[in-house]
């Protein structure tokens, strides 16, 4: 179901130019513009889908999403390669938009490694793109993987669920929800390559954390950003029951859901 997830610069170099591949940069446009980036792809910049102030982070709305993506010229069953330049969390985050308005889950791939990674060995260009528009309209998922709060409080006592808090151990240390492990989404990345460590290095710091293949996975960070990046992480190496918690820590802490605090080490 979740195929190509994760794929590599060499496998999105043999579909540049194809009809039905969509390159997705979501950097900042003077990063696009300036910097440059993959030949072919078009500018969708993070802070373009994300929800108004307020709410910020969460998802932006069906309509805006159209818009964008009509606007990028992105066809109904295109694949979608997305990058950025931030061991692919901000465009991790864009596939999970995707996937949560109903685009095809197979059609969804996060370029392993950033624009940094593609830029040392393969052809860049500072030439916008100028996609021929479309008319997309969403659809609802195959399966949602969204979870909400009342899902989350109740799973605080079930023995069969792994809540994983995915920001790093101090913002963990400071406060929490009750029981969560902590695997900061940056410890699933080479800072040498920029993008994901090897399969087996993957599978030990998650399982070390309890996070193992037949356990329901419940996700949460502080705007759902970095959970965005673990998700892809954990569809590519096959997890199949994974929830999201998209009002994350904001949303908990302001419907008053219980709170710890203290490090892992400290409470063992």
């Amino acid at each position: 179901m979740y195929e190509n997830v994760v794929v590599s610069a060499a496998w999105l170099a043999e579909r540049l130019g194809d009809e039905d591949t969509s390159v997705i940069d979501v950097r900042d446009g003077w990063e696009f513009d300036g910097i440059g980036h993959v030949p072919g792809a078009v500018n969708v910049p993070f802070g373009e889908f994300r929800s108004e102030a307020g709410d910020e982070g969460m998802l932006p709305g069906a309509e805006p999403w159209e818009s964008l993506l009509s606007a990028a010229g992105v066809g109904p069953a295109d694949h979608l390669v997305a990058y950025d330049d931030t061991h692919g969390v901000f465009a991790a985050r864009f596939l999970v938009t995707a996937e949560l308005y109903g685009h095809p889950i197979d059609k969804l791939h996060l370029l392993d490694g950033d624009y940094s990674a593609w830029n040392r060995e393969r052809e860049t260009t500072s030439e916008s793109a100028s996609p021929e528009p479309t008319d997309y309209a969403v659809r609802e998922p195959e399966h949602s993987p969204l979870v909400d709060y009342e899902a989350v409080l109740d799973a605080l006592d079930d023995e069969r669920t792994v809540i994983v808090d995915t920001r790093d151990p101090q913002e963990f240390a400071e406060g929490h929800l009750p029981g969560a492990v902590n695997v900061d989404w940056r410890d699933l990345v080479d800072d040498e390559t920029r993008g994901l460590k090897p399969e087996a290095d993957l599978r030990e710091i998650l399982e070390a954390a309890g996070i193992v293949p037949d356990a329901q996975i419940l996700l949460y960070c502080n705007t759902a950003r970095r959970i965005s990046h673990t998700y892809v992480v954990l569809r590519s190496l096959g997890y199949e029951d994974v929830g999201f918690y998209e009002g994350s820590l904001t949303e908990w802490t302001e419907r008053g859901g219980p709170v710890e605090t203290g490090s892992e080490t400290e409470s063992e």
